[in-house]
């Protein structure tokens, strides 16, 4: 049986390290060049086929409601980010896709992104840090 006290303690300090984390690459995001939202995102949309992925696709990946993420995808187009259209396999659907300057713009911000997460992180070694990955995966996972 887990040690309730310690579960509560663990998790306190996961939570705890993850805002204050967040706080600081937080930083890295200019709300008038790109947003984190919207390079959430990118991030998605690049790393699918053809820099394509299906709304749901970016909805599931972020974390906020997909009503919300609509209205983001909307402005991304709008200001030429990402290209929207109905998904040909899907007819409620629609696919995603970054424009040359939407992926650009990704790249530039996701390399000084990047390297402020990889040197925040360098407190771990690569073997804590591999731990780290597959115990957060495995609470993640978890559903009763």
């Amino acid at each position: 049986m887990t040690d309730r006290r310690l579960a509560i303690d663990a998790w306190e300090s996961l939570f705890r390290a993850q805002h204050e984390i967040f706080e600081l690459i937080s930083r890295d995001f200019d709300e008038g060049v790109l947003s984190q939202g919207e390079y959430d995102v990118l991030l998605t949309v690049t790393r699918g086929d053809d820099q394509t992925a299906r709304l749901r696709d970016v909805t599931a990946n972020m974390l906020i409601s997909q009503p919300s993420v609509s209205r983001l995808v909307d402005r991304m187009a709008a200001r030429g980010l990402i290209t929207k259209c109905p998904d040909p396999d899907d007819g409620r659907g629609a696919l995603v896709k970054a424009t040359p300057e939407g992926a650009a713009l990704f790249r530039k911000i996701a390399h000084v992104h990047g390297r402020q997460i990889a040197e925040r992180m360098s407190v771990l070694s690569d073997d804590e840090l591999a731990q780290l990955r597959d115990l957060t995966s495995k609470l993640r996972d978890r559903h009763p």
